[in-house]
């Protein structure tokens, strides 16, 4: 039976998996900055581009979503009780689409870490591909990262989202 708690628990575990984020990505921009800056060599160049990028992403998803999350669950809260009709054509609809996003960004870091595994497999021991061998070890953990969040995240989503369903077709 999906219950108000349900809601609840999923805009909670929501709001704690995008501090994470928020917490990843801040340490990946430091440790990119450090890597451009302090160390300067080509290994750490490399390195640091995919650390940046990646956790500028990982940082403004996880605040975009921090941000957003308190508000959504007592809207959908209060909608439970007071507006059903709102979950039906609203938060239905959204969680739809949040769940075809998590398919292409599934596809996306499954790329972006085979390109990481395939740099490095390629510059492993050439002297002078050691600005991509550092990009593409970066690449492939920073992907992996996204994809273990992404995979909890998609898991919860699909499990509010079965039961969102089921609620609105019993109203």
């Amino acid at each position: 039976m999906f219950a108000q708690t349900d809601i609840e628990k999923y805009f909670i575990a929501e709001k704690q998996e995008s501090l994470l984020f928020i917490v990843v990505g801040i340490i990946a921009i430091i440790l990119a900055l450090a890597f451009f800056f302090h160390w300067k060599t080509t290994f750490y160049k490399g390195a640091a581009i995919p650390l940046l990028v990646i956790g500028l992403i990982q940082a403004i998803v996880g605040l975009t979503v921090y941000s957003r999350s308190d508000s959504q669950r007592i809207e959908n809260v209060y909608a439970y009780d007071m507006d059903p009709g709102k979950l039906k054509t609203q938060e239905l609809p959204r969680m739809k689409k949040v769940n075809k996003n998590f398919i292409i960004c599934r596809w996306v870091e499954f790329f972006l870490i085979l390109m990481g595994l395939i740099l490095v497999f390629i510059f492993r021991n050439n002297e002078g591909g050691t600005f991509w061998y550092g990009l593409g070890i970066t690449l492939a953990i920073q992907s992996a990262i996204m994809l273990g969040a992404d995979y909890f995240a998609e898991k919860r989503a699909i499990k509010y989202s079965s039961g969102l369903e089921i609620f609105v077709n019993k109203s």
